[in-house]
C-alpha cells in the first residue's frame, strides 16, 4: 500500500517547542493571585492517629485554609480499581506517603511552616516490611480483609507427570527491585474554581477521565462542572495513571474563592508518596525433553504492592499472563500473589510486571539451552508459538504473531554472528565481555473484563485545518505524531493541516487511558473510523455547494475538485457555519477480545500483543564487579509501523530504562522508611552509560489495527533485562538472580565462582 505520511520518517509535532523550552508543562505556571498548596505527609509507616489538630496552622498570618478528612464532602478514598487510599488519612496510616492534611497559603514558605504547626496524635503500630511475613498469621492485618489483595493461578495439563518424564529441569529464585519512574517533571499542577462553581484542574495524567470521575466522588460535584487538563506532561511511564495530587487541587480550589491554587510535589515528596514498580520475589522450574521441547513451567511469583492497592492485581496478573514467554508448553502450574505491605505504594510501570517475570523464564531458556548444547536462539525458534497456535497459558493466539522474525533478524544481525570477534575486542586485559539474547511480548489493552474502547473527533476549523482531538495523553511516546499521521493520510491532506488537541475532557472525546500500550492501536482506530466521517462531509458539503451529486466531487490534497473548479477547505467551513451545520465528526472503536477468561487468572487473555528481540553486549570489569553495555539491537514487531522515527526513539528509551533497571536503579526502603529519598542516592542512567543502539523492526502487520498498526511502548524495555543478566554470565560465568546486577553483587558472584572453582579443583 503507497502511503504519503503513514510508515514515513516524520518528524515529531510536538518537537520544537519542548527542544527549545517554548513548550508550559502544568507546573511552569504561575499567576500573580495564586495561592500555593502543600501536603502534610505521615511520620510513621503504620500507626493510629488519635487527633489531629490544627488551630495553631490556621491562625498563621497567610494561612488560607487547613484541612482534614472533615472537610472532604464526598468520598473519602481513591484508587484505580480498588479505591482503598484514603485522600486524607483519618484514623490510621500505613505508609510515609499518606496524606494527612492540606495547607493553602499566600507563599510556599508560608505553606510549609503552616504543615509544622499541625499536630498529630500517632499510636506506633507494627511496621509489615516483607511480603512474605504479611502473609503469615502472626502479621497485623493492614485492610479489613488481610495483606493477601489478589491471587491468581493458572493450571495447564499435568505438571507433576511433566517433570517426571522430563530430560532436563532447571530451578531458580529471582529477585526484582523498586524502581522509581525518574520523569523529569514531578507531581503537580493548579486548580482553580470560577464564580459559576466550574472546577478547572491542569494536572498532569494518564486518563483525564477517569482524575474527573474520582475528583467528583470525593468532592460530591457533578463531573459534568468540572474540566480536567492531563497533558502535557514531564513524562509518566505509568507514574501519573494512578491519582497523583488532582483531588487535592479540587479541596483547595474549593477554599480559595477562585485564587488558582498550586502543588507542585518536591522530589523527595515525589519519591516517598509517589507510586514505584513492584519488587518481586519469583520461584521458577522449567523442564525439557532433549531435544529442546519445553515440557512444563511452574512459577511462583510474590509481588509487594505497599499500602493500597492501585493497579496491583492489575500488575500480578499480567505477570503470570506472560510468565511462561511466547512459547508453546504444554503443562503449566502458574501462581501469583499481590501483598499489602507497608512499604509505599506500588502501582503501574512501563512493562506492568512482564518484566519482572521475564528474567526468569528467560534465563531458563538460556540455562536449557547450554545444558543441551543447543543454539539459544534455535531453542527458542523451536518453542515460539505461531499465530493460530496455543499458548502456554492455554488460549489459541488470533492476531498477529512475529516472535519467529524477530529471532531470525536476531539470527542475522552482525552482532550476533560476529559475536566471538566482538568479544574478544575487550577495552582491557581484565575486562571481560559477552553476547546474549531474548525475547518477550507485552499485552495491548485491558483484556477481558474491563471497557476498552477509543473515541477521537476530527473537527474542520476557519482556516480550513483539521483539528483531530484524542483524549490519550502525549506521555512521550510520539502518539500525537502518529495521530497526524493518520489523519493526514486519510483526509489526503498536508500534515502542517492537522491540529492535534489530548488530555481536555472540555476538548476531547472519553477515548480510555494511556497506558496498556494501546494509545497509537486505540486511539489511531479512532482517528481513522472519524476520517471517513469527515471525508462525506466534505464532499456532501461540497455536492450541496454545487449543486452536483457527490459521485462527481473529487478529494484531492488540501482542497475539493469538481468540474475543474477547486473549493478550498475553509470555504467549506463557512458554507456550514452559514448554515449551522456541525463541522465536527466523531469516531469510536472498541478493542477486539477474547471471549472467555481463563479461570483463575484475572483478566487473561489478550487479544493482541506486541513482540520483541533484544540481542545484548556487555563488559564486565572482573577488578570491581562493573559491567557497561556497549551495544544493543532492537528487534520489535509493533506490527505496520507509524512513524520509524518515533519507533526508534520507543526502542532506545525502553533499552536505556532497562540497562537502569537491571544494573542500577532500586529504592531501598527499610521498616516502612525510605532511605532513598533523592537522586543524590539513586542511580539512573545518563548519555554515558547509553549503548550503540540499533533498531531492526519486523512488520507482521495486524488486521484490527490502523494501517496494520499495533502497541510497542512498553515491550521495548523488557527482554534486555534477561539479555543483560546472561551476557554477564557469557562474559564471566557468574549468574546474577538478584536486580539490581550492581558491581558490588557481581563481584561478590564471580569471588564465589572462584572459590567454587578452588573447591572443586581439590
Amino acid at each position: 500500500m503507497n502511503t504519503k505520511w503513514v510508515g514515513k520518517r516524520v518528524k515529531r509535532i510536538d518537537g520544537p517547542e519542548k527542544v527549545t523550552g517554548e513548550l508550559k508543562y502544568m507546573t511552569d505556571y504561575h499567576f500573580d493571585n495564586m495561592v500555593w498548596g502543600k501536603v502534610l505527609r505521615s511520620e510513621y509507616p503504620h500507626a493510629k492517629i488519635n487527633s489531629i489538630e490544627i488551630e495553631a496552622a490556621k491562625n498563621l498570618p497567610g494561612v488560607i485554609c487547613v484541612l482534614t478528612h472533615k472537610d472532604i464532602p464526598g468520598f473519602n478514598g481513591f484508587g484505580i480499581v480498588v479505591p482503598d487510599q484514603p485522600v486524607l488519612c483519618s484514623d490510621v496510616v500505613r505508609c510515609t506517603g499518606d496524606a494527612v492534611a492540606l495547607v493553602a497559603a499566600e507563599t510556599l514558605e508560608i505553606a510549609e511552616q503552616a504543615l509544622s504547626l499541625i499536630k498529630v496524635d500517632y499510636e506506633p503500630l507494627e511496621v509489615v516490611a516483607d511480603a512474605e511475613y504479611a502473609l503469615t498469621d502472626s502479621a497485623p492485618k493492614l485492610h479489613p480483609d488481610g495483606n493477601l489483595h489478589s491471587h491468581v493461578k493458572i493450571n495447564n495439563g499435568n505438571i507433576e507427570k511433566a517433570f517426571e518424564e522430563a530430560d532436563i529441569i532447571v530451578e531458580n529464585t529471582f529477585y526484582s527491585p523498586r524502581q522509581m519512574h525518574a520523569f523529569i517533571e514531578t507531581e503537580g499542577g493548579w486548580g482553580v474554581m470560577d464564580d459559576e462553581g466550574f472546577l478547572t484542574i491542569r494536572c498532569p495524567g494518564q486518563y483525564a477521565y477517569r482524575d474527573r470521575m474520582q475528583i467528583a466522588r470525593s468532592l460530591a460535584y457533578n463531573p459534568e462542572r468540572i474540566r480536567v487538563i492531563s497533558s502535557p506532561i514531564g513524562g509518566a511511564f505509568g507514574g501519573k495513571d494512578e491519582i497523583t495530587v488532582q483531588i487535592y487541587l479540587a479541596l483547595l480550589a474549593l477554599h480559595t474563592k477562585g485564587r488558582p491554587v498550586k502543588i507542585h510535589l518536591s522530589r523527595e515528596e515525589s519519591v516517598i508518596a509517589g507510586i514505584k514498580r513492584h519488587p518481586f520475589k519469583v520461584q521458577m522450574k522449567t523442564a525439557a525433553k532433549k531435544d529442546g521441547t519445553l515440557l512444563a513451567n511452574q512459577v511462583k511469583a510474590i509481588g509487594d504492592t505497599g499500602a493500597y492497592a492501585s493497579l496491583g492485581g492489575a500488575v500480578i496478573a499480567l505477570a503470570i499472563e506472560h510468565s511462561c514467554g511466547p512459547y508453546k508448553i504444554p503443562n503449566v502450574d502458574l501462581e501469583g500473589f499481590c501483598v499489602y505491605t507497608n512499604n509505599g505504594i506500588a502501582g503501574a510501570f512501563r512493562g506492568f510486571g512482564v518484566n519482572q517475570v521475564c528474567m526468569g523464564i528467560e534465563t531458563h531458556m538460556d540455562m536449557i539451552a547450554e545444558k543441551l548444547g543447543m543454539d539459544p536462539i534455535e531453542l527458542r525458534k523451536k518453542n515460539v508459538y505461531h499465530q493460530g497456535e496455543v499458548s502456554s497459558v492455554g488460549h489459541i493466539v488470533k492476531s498477529s504473531v512475529g516472535t519467529y522474525k524477530t529471532l531470525e533478524t536476531a539470527e542475522n544481525c552482525d552482532l550476533w554472528k560476529n559475536r566471538e570477534k566482538y568479544k574478544s575486542e575487550v577495552s582491557e586485559p581484565w575486562k571481560k565481555r559477552g553476547v546474549s539474547v531474548a525475547t518477550s511480548f507485552h499485552g495491548i489493552g485491558m483484556g477481558i473484563g474491563l471497557p476498552d474502547y477509543g473515541a477521537a473527533s476530527i473537527e474542520l476549523l476557519p482556516d480550513g485545518t483539521f483539528l483531530v482531538g484524542v483524549g490519550c495523553e502525549e506521555i512521550g511516546g510520539g502518539n500525537s505524531t502518529a495521530y497526524a499521521q493518520i489523519a493526514a493520510e486519510m483526509l489526503n491532506c498536508d500534515i502542517s493541516n492537522i491540529k492535534i488537541v489530548q488530555g481536555d475532557t472540555q476538548k476531547t472525546l472519553d477515548g480510555g487511558t494511556v497506558t496498556a500500550s494501546r494509545s497509537t492501536y486505540t486511539g489511531g482506530r479512532a482517528v481513522a473510523a472519524a476520517a471517513p466521517r469527515m471525508t462525506e462531509l466534505l464532499i456532501q458539503t461540497a455536492a450541496e455547494m454545487l449543486n452536483l451529486d457527490s459521485s462527481q466531487i473529487d478529494l484531492r490534497p488540501n482542497h475539493i475538485s469538481a468540474h475543474g473548479e477547486i473549493i478550498p477547505y475553509k470555504s467549506i467551513y463557512k458554507y456550514l457555519y452559514d448554515h449551522h451545520q456541525a463541522t465536527r465528526v466523531e469516531g469510536h472503536f472498541y478493542l477486539p477480545k477474547e471471549k472467555e477468561e481463563i479461570k483463575g487468572s484475572g483478566g487473561a487473555p489478550h487479544h493482541l500483543y506486541g513482540y520483541l528481540t533484544h540481542v545484548v553486549m556487555v563488559e564486565v570489569d572482573t577488578l570491581t564487579g562493573e559491567t557497561e553495555v556497549l551495544r544493543v539491537v532492537s528487534i520489535p514487531d509493533a506490527g505496520k509501523v507509524i512513524n520509524p522515527q518515533g519507533l526508534e526513539g520507543q526502542t532506545e528509551g525502553g533499552a536505556v530504562m532497562g540497562i537502569g533497571y537491571t544494573l542500577y536503579e532500586d529504592v531501598l526502603i527499610e521498616n516502612g522508611y525510605h532511605k532513598t529519598r533523592n537522586f543524590t542516592d539513586y542511580i539512573i542512567p545518563t548519555i554515558r552509560e547509553t549503548p550503540l543502539i540499533e533498531t531492526f523492526p519486523v512488520e507482521e502487520p495486524e488486521q484490527s489495527g490502523p494501517f496494520g498498526a499495533k502497541g510497542i511502548g512498553e515491550v521495548v524495555m523488557i527482554p534486555i533485562i534477561a539479555a543483560i543478566m546472561s551476557a554477564i554470565y557469557d562474559a564471566t560465568g557468574a549468574r546474577i538472580r538478584h536486580l539490581p546486577a550492581t558491581p558490588e553483587r557481581v563481584f561478590n558472584a564471580l569471588k564465589d565462582l572462584k572459590k567454587q572453582k578452588v573447591q572443586s579443583s581439590r
